[in-house]
């Protein structure tokens, strides 16, 4: 089995060769690099499997890097930040990140993160081939969703529209449950599993960014309710489509 791919972009070196090492004795592949510039190099000639991208990067900072890639890739993403400083995590998932760490964190910690997303999306491919056709494509609105190929689509327009792996895993929840109400922690466990410690807050943001991609409008939602006390209901009815060929 090929070894997973891992990206790290860091304009601390020590910081970046002790990951190198660390990793590498992990099993994992693992290239370096210090600014935007030198990452997109990277990512122009060799797939990644996940990025660890600190946020105090020179030139572009790494919450743009974060949105500009979302814009276009549905690679994981791990942050890293100097300050454990609730609005820089939020911001840091509302910008499209999959996980946050701040420094200095033990090695074995961002491993274990690093594992859990990748674990996850192991198992997403292995899903996906195995139900091959089965998987019809769901309609909502005016989105079309294939859960194989983890794809939101403008039914009309046929543009796609990208999602970060956490907040596919939150709405095939609740496409393959509509009208269930889901408490946060559900919700967590659907789309995280039990591997990582994140707060409702983080469920929340998760639910906005979502909520700003889908809905006609966003400070009126039509499609994820808020149950108060409680957590989130998809309340909009779904269709399937039929069998992706």
């Amino acid at each position: 089995m090929s070894k997973e791919h891992i990206l790290v972009v860091d304009d601390d070196p020590q910081i970046t060769s002790f990951l190198k090492r660390y990793l590498e004795k992990q099993s994992c592949d693992v290239s370096c690099a210090a600014d935007a510039v030198s990452m997109e190099a990277i990512l122009a000639v060799k797939s990644v499997d996940l990025i660890v991208l600190d946020i105090g990067l020179p030139g572009r900072s790494g919450l743009d890097i974060t949105r500009d890639l979302r814009a276009n890739s549905n690679i994981p993403i791990i942050v890293l930040s100097g300050r454990d400083d609730a609005f820089d995590r939020v911001v840091g998932l509302e910008f499209g990140a999959d996980d946050y760490v701040t420094k200095p964190f033990e090695a074995r910690e961002l491993l274990a993160r690093i594992r859990t997303v990748l674990r996850r999306c192991r198992a997403e491919g292995l899903a996906a081939r195995n139900n091959g056709d089965d998987v019809p494509l769901i309609r909502f609105g005016q989105w079309v969703v294939n859960f194989n190929e983890r794809t939101l689509k403008s039914d009309a327009e046929g543009v796609s529209t990208p999602l970060t792996t956490t907040e596919f895993d939150i709405l095939q929840a609740f496409l393959k449950n509509p009208h269930v109400v889901f408490s946060r922690n559900q919700l967590l466990d659907t789309a995280r599993g039990n591997d990582t410690f994140v707060g409702d807050r983080t469920v929340d943001v998760h639910i906005m960014r979502l909520r700003k991609k889908i809905e006609p409008d966003p400070s009126n939602p039509s499609y994820i309710k808020t149950v108060h006390g409680i957590g989130y209901c998809f309340a909009a009815n779904v269709t399937k489509v039929g069998d992706h060929k």
